[in-house]
């Protein structure tokens, strides 16, 4: 038997705390926070914003920068940051994924031209060398470090919702109900789960071990996803919008449905607590300090600090 104090136990949040707003001004569609810049970027039509640390705790305070896209028509639906939090790269509304560079200032770094019009979910590999871009019934697999297009790889018309990518696999999933996961060097067809619901959200942990599924019934199916193993939580009924964000501690995630927050802890989905808010929410992350939430909606971003 292992001694209960070497034992090391990962913190979860109890509850949270609404501490700030920040006025995007438009529909925030997409939300990155740095912990190592202390800075948090609103996505959405036509423009990024960027605030600093001092805008968490106010609200309504002006942002510190506004990005504003040549293409006015432009608008950023899935945004991830790079691992070491220097580098972002947004895909939406535009024919273009931009890749940017966030210090000392951000501008843009590349911009990488896409052959679908939509891109609806973005993901990047653990050492930030491949980035999977997700679109109508393709998925493009983009070599960052060189900015070359490495491979556009079909997938069902109907599957290709979300993306997210895991060691040397990816995955897929949309309206067709299924979800497929896809040797990343070969691209051939590993497996296929039926899940008979419309997956909305992919996410996995920081270890890489379980992927979040997100689906149109509010269901959240957390998978192993190495062994048959899979757990699952019932929260509501019906979702319009659905958003997944794993903690970097691995212990937690954060779970958005229309305008309901949920944190439960992974992978065996004890609730931890739930807030609402007045409006859908669009977005999430968590930062990765893990000390604040934030969500976006309709016009605005809401923060919240985490209570341990």
């Amino acid at each position: 038997p292992v001694a209960d104090e070497v034992v090391v136990r990962q913190r979860i949040p109890r509850k949270s705390w609404k501490v700030g707003r920040l006025c995007h001004g438009k529909k925030v569609c997409a939300i990155a926070i740095s912990s190592s810049t202390h800075h948090v970027y609103t996505c959405g039509h036509g423009y990024i914003r960027v605030w600093d640390e001092s805008a968490l705790h106010t609200w309504n305070k002006a942002p510190q920068a506004q990005l504003n896209f040549q293409d006015r028509h432009n608008c950023v639906l899935s945004c991830k940051l790079f691992p070491d939090e220097q580098s972002l790269i947004t895909g939406g509304v535009s024919r273009t994924l931009t890749l940017w560079d966030l210090t000392p200032t951000p501008r843009i770094r590349a911009q990488l031209a896409s052959a679908g019009p939509i891109c609806y979910s973005l993901a990047i590999s653990s050492n930030a060398q491949i980035c999977l871009a997700c679109f109508k019934g393709f998925v493009e697999i983009w070599d960052l470090q060189n900015q070359i297009l490495i491979r556009k790889h079909e997938v069902p018309e109907y599957g290709s919702r979300c993306v997210d990518i895991t060691g040397n696999k990816f995955w897929t999933g949309g309206e067709d109900t299924s979800l497929y996961s896809w040797d990343l060097r070969s691209c051939q067809k590993l497996q296929q789960y039926n899940l008979h619901h419309e997956i909305l959200s992919i996410a996995h942990d920081p270890s890489e071990e379980w992927l979040l599924v997100g689906l149109r019934t509010s269901d959240v199916i957390i998978l192993h996803t190495h062994r048959k193993e899979a757990f699952k939580a019932v929260i509501h009924k019906y979702v319009h919008h659905h958003n997944l964000k794993f903690a970097t501690s691995g212990s937690y995630f954060v779970t958005t449905m229309d305008e309901s927050i949920h944190c439960l802890s992974a992978p065996y989905l004890q609730r931890l607590f739930q807030e609402e808010e007045s409006t859908e929410v669009l977005c999430c992350d968590v930062s990765s300090d893990n000390q604040y939430l934030v969500t976006g909606s309709r016009n605005c971003a809401t923060v919240y600090q985490l209570l341990y």
